[in-house]
């Protein structure tokens, strides 16, 4: 039977690296997600690329940690600025909203405010970050001492779709780098990409099949240990055929959830209940159900700024898989953040009763209607902040909603950061003031 976990030899294309796109784009060279190719010759050739703006061309250098110096407890960084949050909560418009804004563009002295901050929502996509979450975690047990192996896995690993990845209405591209050719397409079962690859589309195109893909591979990277590096195709599917699926579904439920547990987030402020395609679930079930909160997801965020989730090199890495290059949506599509880094993930679940509504759309269910953004903003003069933003608001998208809110929050925080203008007082001596001491 032919391997499909195996390591592959991969050639080096002598490439002048320089710029970037979500994993930035002189990163293809790392990670081999060959999206990141394409783009970067855009770039290189002067070819007009106007999906991205100018916030989306940081280098893979550019992209720092903000908190590594910050050594106090969650309970201490989450505490609220009174004058702050009094000024973040106006901007709220009613109890369909929950969020936390916290404000580090001075690391000495942090800024939060929270609204309605532990209401729990259906996070949807934003789940998916706790995959993200949980395949780092396994590699680190995989391999506790090297950083350069577990990269050189993500890279070098190539994992099947199978029914795994289907069902999918999102697209993910696919770049061949001999023909030049980009394709857009839903996952088929016979798909194969590398790790890092899959983690790229579950995270920059938010496909669910990918997000099932790599939760899979969290399961089996806890399952075999250091053997997963070289488990077979036909080892992989007869484990979880001959696993009980109560086995199973408690194994997912711990693979996803302990790691964030262990991040001082509880259960109720954040956990993922199950797989994002339907196809796995005759071997694994769903638990618990799914939730977030502001709050934990704030936590989260906090955690990767501090370098603390999982370890510093795996929460740079994370961040590096959220920086968002592609297509700017909802929340990041705000103008005001054009010019901005900005780290994003975007996650909606919407249910329509046609009896009352026929014509209820998409993204604006008239039973439940959750659309959620987290986003980490850096401008380039030192503002810097995290929002996490989680809405209901029923019978509309509420896209435009969230987009508007960014303007106004990267408003408040960008005067609050503003320095004050230093006017100057034209010299007079003591004759002209009539000082005669």
């Amino acid at each position: 039977m032919r391997k499909v976990y195996i390591i592959l030899a991969v050639v080096a294309i002598s490439i002048s690296f320089g710029f970037t796109t979500m994993y930035p784009i002189d990163g293809f060279k790392r990670t081999g997600i060959k999206r990141l190719y394409q783009i970067q010759k855009f770039v290189e050739d002067s070819v007009l690329y106007k999906r991205i703006p100018f916030g989306a061309y940081k280098k893979l250098e550019d992209i720092k940690l903000n908190l590594t110096s910050v050594k106090d407890s969650m309970d201490q960084i989450l505490v609220e600025d009174n004058d702050f949050a009094k000024r973040i909560k106006s901007l709220f418009p009613n109890g369909a909203y929950s969020a936390a804004v916290l404000d580090m563009s001075n690391p000495d002295d942090l800024k939060y405010a929270e609204y309605r901050e532990n209401v729990g929502y259906q996070p949807g996509s934003v789940g998916k970050l706790a995959v993200l979450n949980a395949v780092f975690y396994q590699m680190a047990k995989i391999c506790p001492d090297s950083w350069e192996d577990r990269v050189m896995y993500l890279k070098d690993i190539r994992v099947p779709s199978r029914y795994w990845g289907t069902g999918d209405h999102h697209t993910v591209p696919i770049y061949d780098i001999e023909k030049d050719k980009l394709v857009k397409r839903q996952v088929v079962a016979s798909d194969e990409f590398s790790l890092y690859e899959w983690l790229d589309h579950m995270v920059s195109v938010s496909n669910n099949g990918a997000a099932s893909v790599m939760f899979r591979e969290a399961i089996l990277m806890a399952a075999f240990g250091p053997e997963y590096v070289n488990i077979t195709e036909k080892q992989a599917e007869t484990y979880f055929k001959e696993t009980p699926k109560d086995s199973l579904t408690n194994l997912a439920h711990s693979v996803v959830n302990d790691p964030l547990r262990e991040l001082g987030i509880t259960e109720d402020e954040w956990r993922l209940g199950g797989m994002f395609t339907r196809g796995p679930e005759k071997y694994v079930g769903r638990k618990g159900g799914s939730i977030g909160t502001p709050k934990g997801l704030m936590k989260y965020l906090v955690r990767i700024e501090q370098g603390t989730a999982v370890d510093e090199n795996s929460s740079l890495e994370m961040k590096r898989l959220m920086y968002l290059t592609d297509r700017r949506i909802r929340y990041a599509k705000s103008p005001r953040l054009d010019s901005a880094a900005v780290y994003f993930k975007s996650g909606s679940y919407y249910k329509c009763d046609r009896v009352k509504n026929p014509n209820c759309s998409a993204y604006a269910g008239n039973v439940f209607n959750y659309m959620n953004s987290v986003i980490t903003v850096e401008h380039d003069d030192g503002v810097k902040y995290i929002v996490c933003l989680m809405t209901n608001v029923l019978n509309r998208n509420s896209a435009g909603a969230h987009m508007y809110l960014a303007s106004k929050i990267d408003d408040l925080i960008t005067q609050d950061n503003s320095k004050p203008e230093v006017k100057e007082v034209p010299y007079k001596d003591d004759e002209d003031t009539g000082n005669d001491g």
